[in-house]
């Protein structure tokens, strides 16, 4: 994959500008005068900070599989300087990741579901597409290269996924069941009392 041979800063930029096309993704009202969270102590500087941020939350959705609002709160928190006071760290806003993950869905770039018990958002066919259009273009622009991978291997791979297939699975073994062994009970005999 491509997406993860390019520089992730200059990735998030070309998935930016191809962001602002879409229509369905746009800074609310409030954008302007907010801050990205706690530990920050102005508002973005850069106008376009809104479009960044989706792209930066599109790539790790591909990067982390399902993500919730939490999770991505914690990637995208930092440090908070309290002068004097040592630093701690504070959740990114969750307002903003939340709005951007609605509209990433809305457009049709991520998706809802559920992995075992992981539930949250996942990059969708066309967000992967758009990741890996902009990536291939980045790697061209650069003379990256991907080696092929044989024919040989390739062929194993196909092999091995069959047998896969048709093997079936073995039935469980029955586990051996536990038995309790008791104590004999033994008379409570005092040896310094007559008897």
């Amino acid at each position: 994959m491509g997406i993860h041979d390019v520089d992730a800063t200059l990735l998030i930029k070309r998935v930016a500008e191809e962001l602002k096309k879409d229509a369905s993704i746009k800074p609310p009202a409030w954008a302007p005068f907010v801050k990205t969270g706690v530990s920050r102590e102005r508002p973005p500087v850069q106008d376009d900070w809104w479009f960044v941020r989706s792209a930066a939350v599109l790539r790790k959705l591909f990067l982390l599989g399902p993500v919730g609002t939490q999770k991505l709160r914690t990637i995208f928190g930092g440090r908070k300087n309290n002068g004097y006071a040592p630093d701690h760290y504070y959740p990114g806003s969750g307002s903003v990741l939340r709005k951007i993950l609605q509209q990433l869905e809305k457009s049709g770039l991520a998706k809802q579901t559920a992995k075992g018990f992981h539930k949250g958002r996942v990059i969708g066919p066309r967000g992967q597409q758009l990741l890996e259009n902009v990536s291939s273009v980045i790697m061209k622009e650069q003379g990256i290269v991907l080696p092929a991978k044989p024919k040989e291997e390739l062929k194993i791979e196909a092999e091995v996924k069959e047998e896969k297939q048709k093997k079936p699975r073995a039935p469980r073994k029955p586990r051996a069941k536990k038995v309790k062994i008791e104590a004999p009970e033994v008379a409570n005999v005092n040896p310094q009392t007559p008897g």
